[in-house]
């Protein structure tokens, strides 16, 4: 979720309704088959690598070093999704390892963008705990890849709805913001006119 600006709000609303929505799913179904949590993981993170990728180009203003962040996190996603989506007989480990490198990579971009963009942003905390949140998730898939089929099912959904929640609650900060700057810049017209 490294995003240039408020006017780039709707990347991680895009991105907080994708996670709640596989969240839900997973823990709706806490009896999911390795293959179905396969294909709903890889349906989720290819959604997300895209939404990313069109994000790093399309927001305005970005610089080109945060464009390579951003393209990063959403080729993972992408890569992540076809892996999983290509191959649904994937072993139980090899899917909490994939998930765990997925994982990794998103938290180590959100949390640089968030240290990169403190200036920039006015709610960057939320940035970074979102960062923070996906590298604690990606390590514990790792220290307890034994934990069991519904015991990981339950991890990834609840870690899907709090991601996704976080993301929500800054996509609304950057809605909000960016009004807030565009009532400001059209007073300042609205005064340079009447002037």
């Amino acid at each position: 979720m490294p995003y240039q600006s408020d006017r780039d709000w709707w990347v991680p609303a895009l991105h907080g309704v994708a996670a709640v929505l596989f969240g839900v799913l997973a823990l709706a179904w806490p009896q999911l088959t390795v293959l179905a949590l396969t294909v709903l993981f890889g349906a989720y993170v290819l959604v997300d690598g895209v939404v990313a990728l069109c994000g790093a180009f399309v927001a305005r203003g970005r610089a080109a070093g945060d464009r390579v962040w951003v393209a990063l996190r959403g080729l993972a996603g992408i890569a992540a999704g076809l892996v999983t989506l290509l191959w649904p007989a994937i072993t139980t480990l090899a899917l909490l390892y994939l998930i765990a490198a997925w994982a990794a990579v998103v938290g180590v971009v959100e949390i640089v963008a968030a240290i990169r963009r403190r200036r920039q942003l006015r709610h960057e905390w939320l940035l970074g705990l979102s960062g923070l949140l996906a590298v604690v998730f990606a390590v514990l898939l790792v220290v307890w890849p034994a934990a069991g089929a519904l015991a990981l099912v339950t991890l990834i959904g609840a870690y899907a709805i709090v991601f996704g929640v976080l993301a929500l609650a800054l996509a609304f900060q950057f809605r909000r913001q960016h009004r807030e700057v565009g009532r400001m810049n059209g007073r300042a017209r609205h005064t340079s006119a009447t002037a």
